[in-house]
């Protein structure tokens, strides 16, 4: 996507614009003729308006203030339909059709994609058995298809849980096998800070600075709201043992926390260097500002049916959350989902539709989940829905359901 400041070429119209504005007349049919401009661009996808902001400057402002009014999240969904290509992960190949037609322009995407094919196997030379080695040319071709300015963020998991493109009413999907994935795409929204943080496991200094915690907005932060947060590469010896030491800065706060252990990072363009593919660390996204409204709720081992994942709906329901603009989000451990129902799918996505018919789904099954019952409302009253304690957040064998509320769109 080009810049909307970009300008130049329009000379010409930007002389005319100031000649008819010297004649009273002329001023007064411009500023309806801005009116009847601005409410045509309001039907055109994000890459075509800045394409058509260079024609003058009465077009360049009307679609800066057409993008400004665009509050609304919009999301890329791919499935095992869109899969088979042996070249190119489904995620890529529907991202880069359907970018054409978003409406909003992305300033934060949070993507997630399965690990089975995101990630590629191949043979280390030397060595008899293969190992695994994340495909990074598949994140940069996803990357390179977003705005330069936008802040990308990726993970790969075993599982996703993904909401079919079109409206948040489709049938959210639980995709335990398949090459599937999805992108969630975050545009400016006034007075609401979205910022990714980051931070890797250092056996050499396992010192959390105080400084880089308060960048991220995860302290002295007084408008912050919602953690979203995923450990990566947790195999490895102390890496669950970082995780805790890292939220349990944040986790005492009046905060909804949610997320879970994932298998890889694969994309994070906030950062200067070169991922690696074999650190382990801590990411996510930190979400301030007053008119956010959150809740999670945590289906335990109890949860075992329809009736009883239900039951947990309703609770998160009682939070009293408006649905309006509003994401929804599961992380659940790779040992529910299909054989945890007893060879029935899709039950706690279904479940959340049932509640939740308007919110679009989204998550993962990973390899161990985040968070607990918590609601945090317009007046910012951090209410309990069980008996979980404060610090206990960290579970397996659970899912997390979570609602993030991001004010009205318009």
């Amino acid at each position: 996507m080009e810049r909307v400041d970009g300008g130049g070429g329009a000379d010409r119209a930007d002389r005319a614009d100031r000649s008819a504005s010297a004649d009273p007349r002329s001023a007064f049919v411009l500023s309806n003729l801005a009116e009847v401009v601005e409410r045509v661009l309001t039907f055109l996808p994000a890459k075509a308006l800045l394409r058509v902001a260079g024609v003058s400057r009465l077009w360049r402002e009307s679609v800066r203030r057409v993008l400004r009014a665009q509050r609304g999240v919009a999301w890329i969904a791919a499935g095992p339909v869109d899969g088979g290509h042996p070249q190119e992960h489904c995620l890529v190949r529907v991202a880069a059709r359907e970018l054409e037609n978003v409406h909003i322009l992305p300033q934060t995407v949070l993507y997630m994609a399965d690990s089975d094919t995101f990630i590629s196997l191949e043979e280390c030379r030397g060595h008899k058995r293969a190992r695994k080695r994340t495909t990074m040319d598949t994140a940069l071709a996803l990357e390179r298809l977003f705005p330069e300015q936008c802040q990308v963020l990726g993970i790969v998991t075993p599982g996703i849980v993904v909401t079919p493109m079109g409206s948040g009413s489709s049938r959210p999907q639980e995709i335990e096998i398949g090459e599937s994935g999805f992108a969630l795409l975050f545009p400016q929204i006034e007075g609401i800070k979205i910022q990714p943080f980051h931070f890797i496991k250092d056996p050499k200094n396992l010192t959390l600075e105080r400084r880089r915690l308060a960048e991220a907005g995860l302290l002295e932060n007084p408008e912050l709201r919602v953690v979203l947060v995923f450990g990566y590469n947790c195999c490895r010896v102390g890496a669950s043992d970082y995780l805790q030491r890292v939220i349990g800065t944040f986790s005492d706060m009046n905060v909804i926390v949610a997320g879970g252990q994932v298998d890889n990072l694969a994309s994070l363009t906030s950062e200067k260097h070169p991922l690696d593919i074999d650190a382990t660390g801590v990411v996510g996204l930190s979400f301030s500002g007053p008119r956010i409204q959150s809740a999670t709720v945590l289906l335990n081992e109890d949860v075992c049916d329809e009736k009883t994942a239900e039951a947990a709906m309703q609770r998160l329901k009682a939070a009293g959350i408006p649905e309006r603009n509003t994401v929804g989000f599961m992380f659940a451990c790779v040992g529910r989902g299909f054989q945890y129902y007893r060879a029935k799918g899709n039950v706690e996505a279904d479940a959340f539709r049932k509640f939740f018919p308007g919110v679009p789904l989204f998550g993962f099954f990973g390899n161990g989940e985040i968070g607990c019952d918590r609601i945090v409302t317009g007046n910012f009253v951090l209410k309990k829905c069980s008996e979980a304690k404060d610090d206990d957040l960290f579970h397996s064998y659970t899912t997390v359901m979570a609602l993030i509320h991001l004010g009205s769109p318009r």
